[in-house]
């Protein structure tokens, strides 16, 4: 075998690895397909949400507002969003570990006020690694929960578009 054909091999072989490496985090392309596809089944469902998508590092990614959402639901999406990064779960999970009683009581409290402890954010993992955070708001707690973990699906076909 030749000079080459090794090279072609190896450039084969890393392109093929590279297509299987998960993103660091998620980027702004992605954050957009994801957005859209939320806002699809959020209208199907009727409701008027803002959906914001936040990268590996808890930061700011993308954030929209349907019309009609609500003003408050702004920053409760954003939040959720930075809660799940940081926290690597969901805010449903979080919910009952942050009940009077339970071992994360006040956690709310922390992080600036910005920790949110009610369903509507998922944590965005691809290939096991978590690679940004995913926070609806602006119907009710099931609705936003059925949205984010909707959006957490949908996560690996757009990636792998």
């Amino acid at each position: 075998m030749n000079n080459d054909n090794i090279s072609m091999i190896a450039k084969i072989v890393a392109d093929e690895v590279a297509k299987t490496k998960a993103p660091a985090s998620i980027n702004l392309e992605m954050a957009k397909k994801l957005i859209a596809k939320v806002e699809d089944k959020a209208r199907e469902m009727g409701v008027n949400a803002v959906v914001a998508v936040a990268d590996a590092h808890a930061r700011p990614v993308a954030v929209e507002c349907m019309d009609n959402s609500y003003i408050a639901s702004y920053d409760v999406a954003f939040n959720k969003a930075y809660t799940v990064v940081a926290l690597k779960m969901s805010t449903i999970a979080l919910k009952p570990l942050s009940q009077p009683g339970a071992s994360l009581y006040g956690i709310q409290f922390t992080n600036e006020g910005k920790i949110v402890i009610f369903g509507g954010g998922d944590p965005l993992i691809y290939n096991s690694q978590i690679i940004g955070g995913l926070g609806v708001s602006g119907g009710t707690e099931e609705q936003d929960t059925a949205l984010s973990a909707y959006g957490a699906q949908c996560l690996k076909e757009i990636i792998e578009q």
